[in-house]
């Protein structure tokens, strides 16, 4: 009965301009799947920030793989992958100009020239290609915000990234991009780079940090190769429970899986005294 009333909630809350797509982009972890409902509310905005300067580039690495979580962008979608006809010029038949939607990362002057601009081939690793990506540098925070919402409003944009700098943000700034995500059906994700404190209407906020790198998870690799591991907090959902989980990226399956446990490791016994090295 409760999910059958979650059901008719979502129908009714369906953000306009995807009445005939996916409502939810799945992250492919069943855990955190199942508490979003099914994956990430599309037409939505999603706060993703860091634990602190030093983890920023985690929540970068995040944020990508999940603006790669759009069909329009996925290598699998690739005409190469799935063996679609193509036209004589090499253009896909249809849903062609689906498949070229555009993400769209803005970022302050300050901020990239602090951490730098995206790069290409760490781009290609987490599943975005370099050409799908436009990036904008915005002067002052208020242009950032503006140029946002306008590429949010733009049809030929699957996935926006807002690099944010600053602590607080304008509430009503906050609103203006979930309004610009939901009348066209975009990703809306706002890169923070410490945890806010200040109150939002996003669908989710995640408080993401870089965790210990484990072995790689696939078979292909190098030996002692390691794979990076990211910990990730959900600490606000519109759809459901909160969570906390380590993941790790496989570059077989090029996705997020859940890393496995640290082996645990005998505690040096009470009862003996620590003996000194001749």
């Amino acid at each position: 009965m409760i999910e059958q009333l979650r059901q008719t909630l979502r129908a009714l809350q369906k953000p306009a301009g995807i009445e005939d797509g996916p409502g939810t982009l799945p992250l492919g972890v069943a855990a955190i799947d199942l508490a979003l409902g099914g994956g990430l509310a599309r037409g939505a905005l999603h706060e993703i920030a860091a634990a602190g300067e030093a983890h920023i580039a985690a929540a970068t690495g995040f944020a990508i793989r999940i603006s790669t979580s759009c069909p329009a962008l996925c290598r699998a979608s690739t005409p190469s992958a799935r063996g679609r006809k193509q036209d004589v010029d090499g253009r896909d038949k249809p849903g062609h100009d689906e498949r070229r939607k555009a993400v769209v990362w803005l970022a302050e002057d300050m901020a990239l020239a602090e951490s730098g601009a995206p790069y290409g081939p760490g781009l290609e690793a987490f599943g975005l290609r370099p050409e799908h990506l436009l990036t904008v540098a915005a002067a002052h925070r208020r242009d950032l915000l503006w140029a946002m919402e306008e590429a949010l409003r733009c049809r030929a944009v699957s996935a926006v990234i807002g690099e944010w700098r600053g602590h607080e943000i304008d509430g009503v700034a906050v609103r203006r991009l979930s309004l610009a995500a939901s009348e066209s059906g975009a990703l809306a994700l706002l890169l923070r780079a410490c945890p806010p404190s200040d109150a939002s209407t996003a669908a989710t906020r995640w408080i993401v940090s870089a965790a210990l790198s484990s072995p790689s998870s696939g078979g292909g690799g190098e030996r002692g190769e390691k794979s990076p591991c990211f910990a990730v907090a959900l600490t606000r959902n519109r759809r459901g429970p909160l969570g906390a989980w380590t993941l790790q990226w496989s570059d077989d399956d090029e996705r997020f899986v859940l890393a496995a446990p640290a082996q645990p490791v005998a505690a040096p016994a009470a009862d003996r005294p620590h003996r000194k090295i001749a």
